[in-house]
């Protein structure tokens, strides 16, 4: 769901300086600055889509070493973003990526607070159509992974959510609290974790809602993403595809489902696609020019399963568009940007925060 595009934190800002020492070079006359040991920045946040409508907030972002000495693993990042909709809906939410002991450990936060409405096409009434829904929504997840052998990484992951819907097609209103396990495998050769220019990601994930674990109803779904990354241009750009699928098993809750639109595929924002599954595939060019500058042109197809709406189910829904990014931090190469897509009767604009995979 959209409001999971949002995810951020920033506690950590209260324990690192932003000084800089400069040093003296004694083959040079003038002085050398070093690299910062954090490296900060605010982007504003502006969006459209046809669901939440415009959207406006504010995102502080931090890039810093865990380990000075640490020269193997990648920066960690934590931000925080505040987003209010015209349609009413707000998202207070936190991220953390940590990755330390040279890499051999990566570890993850993040907490979304939010109230959240949106729209569902439901056919079971007697006037078929969009109906809106309402949740209020509070998420908190916390997962480390350690690497294996060279490049494969296992690990677990906890996640608390909570859902308060109020639906506006008559149907009452549900509370739900879960309580998620999961535990994941991720093969990763990418010769960088924010912007790849070559490599693959191959990540599994199962994620279990036991009843013993104090949830009402059962249920899993597994998630499994395949990415690759292929250099163009000498380098200079980038061809990315990417093969998803997302299952789900067993009782799955309204809140639980997915919906085509944003990552896998791009092009559909008013949340009418929706079922307890999604299997997609996707290509992206990736042209960089300017030095902080890019364009990107993307298209995919996305099928789905488990929707309410059985005419839904198993058909093929294309996506297609374009996009902009501007290199947000000085020393590190992390877009943010803008992605117009089109979809079958529908179309989003998505502003991203990092490359879409």
């Amino acid at each position: 769901m959209q409001k999971y595009t949002l995810i951020v934190s920033f506690f950590l800002l209260s324990q690192f300086g932003f000084s800089q020492i400069q040093v003296v070079d004694s083959t040079r006359s003038e002085e050398v600055k070093p690299e910062k040991r954090v490296d900060f920045t605010v982007m504003p946040f502006l969006s459209y889509n046809r669901n939440l409508e415009f959207m406006f907030g504010v995102i502080p972002m931090m890039m810093y070493k865990l380990d000075q000495n640490d020269d193997i693993s990648p920066k960690s990042m934590s931000g925080v973003s505040a987003v209010y909709t015209t349609n009413g809906s707000y998202f207070v939410a936190f991220f953390n990526r940590f990755f330390f002991a040279e890499n051999k450990w990566r570890a993850k936060f993040f907490a979304v607070k939010g109230d959240h409405i949106s729209q569902f096409y439901d056919d079971d009434t007697e006037v078929p159509g969009f109906y809106e829904y309402a949740t209020n929504t509070t998420v908190l997840s916390v997962g480390a992974q350690r690497r294996i052998v060279e490049s494969l990484y296992g690990g677990l992951t906890y996640t608390y959510a909570d859902y308060d819907t109020n639906y506006d097609n008559g149907n009452p209103s549900t509370a739900v609290t879960t309580n998620a396990i999961e535990m994941n495998l991720l093969y990763d050769t990418r010769d960088a974790i924010y912007y790849p220019m070559n490599g693959h990601k191959a990540q599994l994930r199962w994620i279990s809602y036991p009843e013993w674990f104090g949830n009402d109803m059962e249920a899993n779904k597994i998630l499994m993403e395949y990415n690759k990354y292929i250099p163009m241009k000498n380098g200079k750009d980038i061809i990315a595809a990417r093969a998803s699928a997302k299952v789900g098993l067993g009782d799955i809750a309204f809140e639980q489902q997915v919906t085509i639109g944003n990552k896998d595929i791009r092009g559909y924002s008013q949340g009418e696609f929706r079922g307890d599954g999604i299997m997609a595939i996707q290509g992206e060019y990736r042209y960089n020019f300017g030095g902080k500058m890019g364009l990107v042109g993307f298209a995919g197809m996305a099928t789905l399963y488990g929707s309410d709406v059985e005419d839904n189910n198993w058909k093929m829904y294309p996506g297609a568009g374009v996009g902009y990014r501007y290199q947000a931090f000085k020393k590190a190469k992390f877009n943010i940007g803008l992605d117009a897509a089109v979809g079958k009767d529908d179309w989003g604009i998505y502003f991203r925060i990092g490359e879409a995979f």
